[in-house]
């Protein structure tokens, strides 16, 4: 059994995706991360980097005790690796499907979380035109890359689906936030279209649907410590 350990985001999607196109078996723990969940003394103990998410494998394949893994990159190498499915393990697929999964973590997920930050946040912090114009644009070279890239093929690895289509797509689900018209990017648009239309993608998509809170009902001050939670974090304290 797998826990995941989960808030519906983009990188918690990723992995919901996985595990529902996969019918692999998995408890879902919530980390409500408006609330802070995420840097409680247990959570930080799966991931010292205090985000979301991080998967706990009750059977891992080498026979031993829970394995914790954190990172959604790495989580879907290791769930990949673990059912052998999406991730060809022939020296060519393999890091054809590897780079593109390192290409979204490094690229693709900052980058329009950036973009969408900045646009989302207005005037409230000053004048953020320069920065909402810097992501806005990274974000349509990055839509542009995956364009170019979709034009004579079927998915980013190939013909066949991986995890490198799993672990970029739920990142292009909000691209009108993000300032962009995917009429752009057409072949881009084939591909967000055929990947969105399947099932395990619908259901991995839906999780945690029931989690979600609307912030705007919440008082001025609420929305402030959230905001504080979410974007102006320092170092941790070392504990004695």
């Amino acid at each position: 059994m797998i826990d995941l350990h989960y808030w519906p985001t983009p990188n918690g999607k990723k992995v919901s995706i996985f595990l529902e196109e996969t019918g692999t078996p998995y408890r879902l723990v919530p980390v409500n991360i408006g609330r802070g969940d995420q840097f409680k003394p247990d959570y930080l103990r799966l991931n010292p980097n205090h985000r979301m998410p991080a998967i706990v494998d009750h059977a891992p394949a080498d026979g031993g005790g829970p394995l914790s893994v954190f990172e959604s990159g790495a989580i879907l190498f290791y769930l990949a690796e673990k059912s052998g499915k999406f991730w060809p393990q022939d020296l060519r697929g393999k890091y054809e499907v590897t780079h593109w999964v390192i290409w979204q973590m490094a690229n693709q997920g900052p980058k329009l979380g950036e973009a969408g930050h900045f646009r989302r946040l207005g005037d409230r912090e000053g004048d953020q035109s320069y920065a909402v114009r810097r992501f806005t644009d990274e974000a349509n070279r990055l839509y542009g890359v995956l364009n170019m890239r979709l034009r004579d093929r079927r998915y980013l690895a190939g013909d066949e689906f991986t995890i490198a289509d799993i672990v970029s797509y739920p990142w292009t689900v909000n691209w009108q936030a993000q300032g962009q018209d995917i009429d752009e990017f057409k072949h881009f648009k084939r591909w967000f279209e055929e990947v969105g239309a399947r099932p395990g993608v619908q259901r991995g998509l839906a999780v945690g649907a029931d989690l979600s809170t609307d912030n705007s009902k919440l008082s001025e001050e609420e929305q402030a410590r959230i905001r504080k939670i979410l974007y102006n974090q320092r170092a941790l304290p070392v504990p004695d």
